[in-house]
């Protein structure tokens, strides 16, 4: 057998290839995606562009749908809600299919690289990925002969990059050929081959195939490539489309002749470095037990049993660290969707898409903490682009100022309600986004990004502004129609289940998050003060967050009884986490009434779910349970198919499972696990906060809280015993371990 002395919290190792999707190997340089199932005899890696999208620009809003507010909003204040959502279905959706149609699109695989070998059989096998270096390697024996494989996707050169060496000489032949289903043509240009199309309707694509042996002999059969009796071969992949470069098919050929020119040393030697520069800014260590040494899957098996390893929690939260600088740079043109850049179908789950009611914020949420907040860049970036149709948005349904988003979109910006009003309603996706730019601001306190992020956070305040109506019952201000995203509650006169409402908790905590954040930001800026005390007199106004018959957060204005108290979301605790109206120490009263939600919710839950779950129960300083959640999260999951309720977990290659492949969990996990460890405002740091009493021991470096400071700590027996904070005003901030 191979000696095993892989890092247990930066490996992810297996000892068979995989013969599965959620068994390869994960790379990625942001743009570029690869995932390498390793197998000696047949190999097959999935190729993925984050461009690779069909559909295209669509006309979405319903023109006249603002026609029907004022009657919508009436029959819910009236309590028909039957009614009122028979009218917003009819009125406050899109125009047309919307994401079940084709203009929406939908993101999808580039190609595979298939490799077919000679060798009959092998032993000896191990497949790693090491996370430090962000190279995949493959190594087994045939025929009396050591084969080693490395792969990584280079962000300096741009390309995906294999290498495969034999301790004998002349022993390294194989086929090497680029496929797809569907929309695409495979040819050979000189010694290369060459994969394009276009996606309907419009996106077109480019890959491009190299090989360079040392030794042997490499040709050119029909549309393959192959290599005879060489000592060792790289091949080199780069990929482009029209979504994300106008220029992609020059690029593609630029891009491969740059990296052919380069000497594989430098070339692993580069990417390696540049991901480094990432991935080293952070370290956690947790107690290593027996465990720590099995295979992943073995882990996993294991964790299901209850058997304790508190290293497979690292190991989680640095994959989550690991899969946000390969699936967003600085550079990349597009925020991670629902499968990061990571695709093997035609038709994702969901289209792929970019959901604003949880899934694409929690894709962000552990980027500042975890000393990552260049890799926000590209969520960052897109925002504002949401903004020219928003406005359009928010005009046809709401004639409001400033602009809207509602709960999915794409690369062309889709605003409008989703085409059933039961999910697709919801008014404050662009609002929720909105945190992210404030986040970035509140961890670097810089000036002059404040000033260019400014009109977008304006805007989306300018345009709740203008939609808030008095509640007739109370007289708060509140939205509407809207929903508490794909949740229910029974109707009191008919016992139907409802989902169009006025005034969700949801809402009114995002709100009342935009004004508070807008009016900080004039105030930093020295501008718009008239703007600011207009935002001012309507924050004290809008509905408060309040404690229900159960002893609950109320999810809506009334305490109604929910269609399913276990329902996966947890949108009413959204100003526990992500936001901070709601804290064991500041508002103790809702704290408790969160817990109780909490409970009533139950530990079940689909894989984005269990991970909210443990960030929140992080956020009231409950380590075992916020651990509870994790262990849950990281059971062993092989099951692919839908399901919304129940059945989260991971799958062997540590993505997490929905199920299906959902990328949002494993961001999600290293968030909370962040929240576990730190918590802190421009006051107070508070060191520890959620400790599992399993994490007897151990250390973190590099953890950064707000106004820019990051924090190393190191603990025995559950206590401090020694830190450190960096960053400014470091010695006069409070340090507190509650």
């Amino acid at each position: 057998m191979v000696d095993v002395t892989v890092d247990p919290a930066k490996c992810i190792w297996a000892q068979e290839p995989a013969t599965r999707f959620f068994e390869s190997s994960v790379l990625g340089n942001g743009r570029l995606g690869a995932m390498v199932f390793g197998d000696p005899k047949t190999e097959r890696v999935v190729l993925n562009e984050s461009g690779m999208w069909s559909g295209g620009p669509q006309d979405a809003d319903r023109e006249d749908a603002h026609l029907f507010l004022a009657q919508i909003r009436q029959l819910m204040a009236e309590g028909r809600h039957v009614e009122a959502e028979a009218m917003t279905q009819a009125h406050f959706t899109c125009k047309g299919p919307g994401g079940a149609g084709p203009l929406f699109g939908c993101y999808q695989v580039f190609a595979n690289l298939l490799l077919e070998v000679a060798e009959a059989g092998f032993s000896d096998y191990r497949r790693v990925l090491d996370l430090d270096s962000a190279v995949a390697t493959v190594s087994y024996r045939s025929g009396g002969v050591h084969f080693t494989r490395e792969a990584f996707v280079s962000a300096p050169h741009q390309a995906f990059v294999y290498r495969l060496i034999a301790d004998r000489p002349g022993t390294v032949s194989f086929s090497a050929s680029l496929q797809r289903e569907a929309a695409a043509t495979v040819r050979v240009d000189g010694n290369d081959l060459v994969i394009e199309g276009k996606l309907d309707p419009g996106v077109g694509f480019k890959g491009r195939l190299k090989i360079m042996a040392t030794g042997g002999k490499v040709g050119v059969r029909g549309t393959s490539l192959f290599v005879e009796g060489a000592d060792e071969a790289v091949l080199i992949f780069t990929a482009g489309t029209s979504l994300n470069d106008a220029d992609f098919e020059r690029t593609v050929d630029a891009q491969i002749e740059a990296a052919s020119s380069t000497n594989y040393a430098e070339l692993k030697a580069k990417s390696i470095e540049d991901h480094r520069h990432y991935f080293r800014r952070v370290e956690l260590t947790l107690p290593a037990g027996p465990l720590a040494k099995k295979p992943t899957v073995e882990r996993l098996k294991a964790n299901i049993k209850g058997e304790g390893d508190p290293s497979l929690a690292a190991l989680l939260f640095h994959f989550g660290r690991y899969l946000l600088i390969s699936g967003s740079r600085p550079d990349s043109p597009l925020p991670t969707n629902l499968q990061g850049i990571w695709a093997e179908e035609l038709q994702t789950p969901w289209n792929g898409d970019f959901h604003l009611d949880i899934n694409v914020q929690m894709n962000y949420w552990p980027v500042e903490a975890v000393n990552l907040g260049d890799c926000h860049q590209p969520l960052l970036n897109y925002i504002p682009k949401l903004v020219p149709n928003g406005e359009k948005t928010a005009q046809a349904y709401y004639q409001a100022r400033g602009w809207v988003a509602h709960v999915i979109t794409n690369p062309w910006h889709f605003t409008s309600p989703g085409e059933y009003s039961s999910w697709g309603s919801f008014t404050t996706g662009g609002g929720w986004l909105c945190q992210h730019l404030w986040n970035h601001y509140a961890y670097s306190l810089d000036r002059e990004y404040l000033k260019q992020i400014y009109p977008t956070l304006k805007g989306a305040a300018q345009f709740f502004l203008d939609i808030l109506t008095k509640d007739a019952k109370h007289g708060w201000l509140v939205t509407g129609p809207s929903n508490s995203p794909e949740s229910k509650f029974l109707d009191p006169e008919t016992g139907k289940p409802i989902a169009n409402c006025m005034g969700p908790t949801c809402d009114t905590q995002i709100v009342r998050e935009v004004f508070t954040n807008v009016i900080s930001a004039a105030k930093v800026l020295d501008t718009d003060s008239e703007f600011a005390d207009e935002v001012a007199s309507a924050l004290p106004q809008l509905a408060p967050t309040r404690v229900g018959k159960h002893g609950q957060v109320m999810e809506w204005l009334e305490d109604y009884d929910e269609e399913d108290v276990h329902h996966r979301h947890l949108s009413h605790l959204y100003g526990l986490y992500p936001g901070d109206q709601i804290s064991p120490d500041a508002t103790p009263d809702l704290a408790e009434a969160a817990k109780v939600t909490l409970r009533r919710k139950s530990d079940d839950g689909v894989g984005w779910s269990l991970a909210h779950k443990a960030s929140l129960w992080a956020r009231l300083w409950e380590g075992d349970h916020a651990w509870k959640l994790l262990k849950r999260q990281l059971n062993l999951e092989l099951d692919t198919g839908i399901r919304y309720d129940g059945g989260g977990g991971t799958y062997p290659n540590m993505l997490a499972a929905c199920p299906p492949f959902q990328i949002d969990a494993n961001f999600g996990a290293t968030a909370a696990i962040a929240e576990m460890l730190v918590q802190g405002d421009a006051d107070t740091i508070w060191l520890l906060p959620a400790l599992p009493a399993a994490w007897k021991e151990g250390s973190f470096r590099g953890l950064r809280v707000r106004v820019g400071r990051t924090v190393d700590v190191t603990w025995r027996d559950g206590k401090v015993t020694h830190h450190q904070i960096h960053g400014p005003a470091a010695d006069q901030v409070k340090v507190l371990q509650p």
